[in-house]
């Protein structure tokens, strides 16, 4: 009976998937970045060195460094809300997707991928503009905003920023049963591999999903400033671990990177089927599997990460929105390119074919390169990568279901409704550890899609006014006299305006 329910919601998927990843779809993703790099003056080459001189540089140089919070507002720091967002989007996707995409669209995918971040750059930007402008406070002083917030109050469509909101939960539940899967198959895998004791998967997956759903609960229940925490001392260690090893790996194959290059540029290009294999996949399909993965990966485009960046201190737009060019350059150009020429480099692509496991090879990768060491390792960064990514995907379906269920008049109605929720994500981590993976990816894909939809459509409306406040806020640093565009709301407008004014006569 279950395997029956299972096949009819892979039938009905199917359908859905092939209209939301369809090539209206596509064009529509590549389209709002290409506005947007226009309207913006291609935003993310003129200002990439300062996207790392206003984010990621000082923040290094401040580590260790205590600093003193404003209280009149609950929020977290820059480098916390940049840590939930990009644990939110380095996680299984980076390893086992780019892995996946190269087995079923072929090494030209990982083309598409760039392409998807380069345009992904700016509309990431986009995204925390419009964000922290048309973010909220409530009676207690947290910040909260998203996509549904902007397509709210900046387009006005109320519909669509309800469908908006209902789409991210399902995504977020989606997101979840995506890693918790893999943490499941990785970790089942290692301990096969490990002790030689098979024929109780299930029970092992089903085993490791309860311990991660236990740990993941206790996490959540602490909120965004736990969440905080906790990614910012995850996110850096577990990147730096995946880059030395991806670094050694393609180094111990130097001789292979050409070759591996070549096939992801002569592959992107490949119109018609070229065989049997690996290779054996048309022009579309290798797009929008490029396509599909780069927005898995990185999010640009799904209104997701937003919802993180929202809730951070800083007053300014558009100095949260460097971070969002930054976060999508690290998340795709560096850790998934590290993945694909490891992986590229690392094997025969002629013995290679798009039914294989995806995470199986992904751990193979590793013990290929670095033998048992490489197995264990494998076995700490995914479910680590995968992790991070529950966490921060926990708050984004919190912040969703509070802004669907807003209307409900009763503050402690609202507040039930938001512990189910969390209650609910909870009991699906330990579901999703067994269930088939294929299933759960293509799941997820459709929801991301949905989610992708109605924000991209507010991004293209809103395209002026990120335009706008990007050109107010350079024109203030070159010492324009203009009134400061940090809120859509005249009171907050003013309380943040005087906050940065406090704070550079203490830095005088």
């Amino acid at each position: 009976m279950w395997d029956n329910i299972l096949s009819g919601i892979e039938k009905v998927n199917d359908a859905i998937n092939g209209v939301v990843w369809g090539w209206p779809v596509i064009i529509l993703i590549l389209g709002t970045g290409l506005l947007l790099s226009i309207r913006t003056g291609f935003l993310q080459v003129r200002r990439f060195g300062e996207s790392l001189n206003t984010t990621i540089v000082p923040t290094l140089k401040s580590l260790g460094k205590k600093k003193q919070k404003d209280g009149r507002v609950k929020s977290i720091s820059q480098f916390e809300a940049f840590s939930t967002a990009i644990s939110g989007t380095v996680g299984t996707g980076n390893i086992v997707g780019v892995v996946a995409a190269i087995l079923t669209g072929g090494p030209g995918a990982v083309f598409w991928m760039w392409i998807s971040a380069f345009f992904g750059m700016v509309t990431n930007y986009a995204e925390n503009v419009l964000g922290l402008y048309f973010r909220k406070k409530d009676k207690d002083g947290n910040l909260s905003g998203g996509a549904f917030y902007y397509i709210a109050y900046g387009l006005k469509w109320k519909w669509l920023a309800y469908i908006s909101a209902l789409f991210c939960m399902l995504a977020a539940i989606g997101m979840s049963g995506v890693q918790t899967n893999k943490i499941s198959g990785t970790l089942a895998e290692a301990f096969e591999r490990a002790t030689g004791i098979g024929g109780n998967t299930e029970t092992v997956k089903l085993i490791i999903g309860c311990v991660v759903a236990v740990i993941a609960a206790i996490i959540i229940i602490g909120g965004i400033k736990r969440i905080g925490k906790v990614a910012s001392m995850l996110v850096p260690f577990m990147s730096l671990l995946f880059i030395i090893l991806a670094l050694i790996a393609i180094g111990t194959h130097y001789y292979n990177i050409p070759q591996a290059f070549g096939l992801i540029f002569s592959k992107a290009f490949s119109f018609n089927a070229v065989g049997g294999g690996i290779l054996g996949y048309t022009f579309a399909t290798v797009i929008k599997k490029g396509m599909a993965r780069g927005v898995f990966s990185n999010e640009a485009g799904l209104g997701s990460s937003v919802i993180a960046h929202s809730a951070s201190e800083t007053r300014e737009p558009v100095k949260q929105g460097l971070w969002g060019v930054f976060e999508v350059f690290f998340d795709t150009f560096i850790i998934c390119t590290l993945t694909a020429l490891m992986f590229l480099t690392t094997y025969d692509l002629g013995t290679l074919n798009a039914d294989m496991e995806d995470s199986v090879m992904s751990m193979t990768m590793f013990s290929n390169n670095f033998g048992g060491f490489g197995t264990a390792t494998f076995s700490i960064i995914l479910p680590l990568f995968a992790f991070t990514t529950i966490i921060a995907w926990s708050y984004y379906g919190e912040k969703a279901v509070e802004f669907f269920f807003g209307w409900v008049k009763s503050e402690k109605a609202r507040k039930i409704i938001v512990v189910i929720f969390k209650v609910l994500y909870v009991l699906l981590i330990a579901v999703s550890a067994t269930i088939h993976s294929g299933l759960v990816w293509a799941i997820d894909d459709t929801f991301n899609g949905l989610m992708a939809v109605p924000n991209l459509i507010c991004l293209i409306a809103l395209s002026g006014l990120v335009a706008k406040i990007t050109k107010n806020y350079f024109d203030r640093k070159k010492g324009i006299d203009v009134e400061p565009m940090l809120s859509a709301y005249p009171d907050m407008n003013e309380e943040f305006k005087q906050d940065i004014m406090t704070d550079n006569e203490e830095m005088k």
